[in-house]
């Protein structure tokens, strides 16, 4: 039991996250706006004991009513172009915007020009940037917890 304890206690420090924040919190919206599900299996794996985003006070909800912020993954397809407006202006004031992803980003490869809107920021407005394709949970992590903080980009 002792050195299950002890094993934790070093994984913990190996994650370099900071300690948790008492009064903040961050609800979530994802929208995967036609994305290859990279993102999406990275995005889970925040929610993943190793790194345990809900302790921080960051909570992925079902509704944009609820949400602080809109998480948006994939290029913008034209199909989604519509359902993505909707979504945002469901959410209340103030509303923040993150891209997850390069294809989010305009960087990727992923569908036809005929069949994209284009890149998140041709849409919304965006206030976070995380590129990577995928990019690692540890990178997510870090880049939503700069929400918390102020020092996000």
């Amino acid at each position: 039991m002792f050195a299950l304890l002890r094993d934790l206690r070093r994984l913990r420090l190996q994650i370099d996250l900071p300690a948790p924040r008492r009064g903040r919190s961050l609800a979530i919206r994802h929208v995967d706006a036609g994305s290859c599900n990279g993102c999406e299996h990275e995005l889970t794996l925040t929610a993943s004991p190793h790194y345990d985003l809900a302790r921080y006070g960051l909570d992925v909800v079902a509704s944009p009513r609820h949400a602080d912020l809109l998480l948006v993954t994939g290029p913008v397809t034209t199909r989604m172009h519509d359902a993505l407006l909707t979504a945002y202006h469901a959410m209340p004031e103030p509303r923040r915007v993150a891209a997850l992803g390069d294809c989010a980003l305009g960087c990727g490869i992923l569908g036809l020009p005929e069949m994209l809107a284009g890149r998140v920021e041709d849409v919304l407005p965006v206030d976070l940037r995380i590129p990577g394709c995928p990019p690692d949970p540890g990178r997510i992590a870090e880049a939503l917890l700069s929400l918390l903080d102020g020092t996000a980009g």
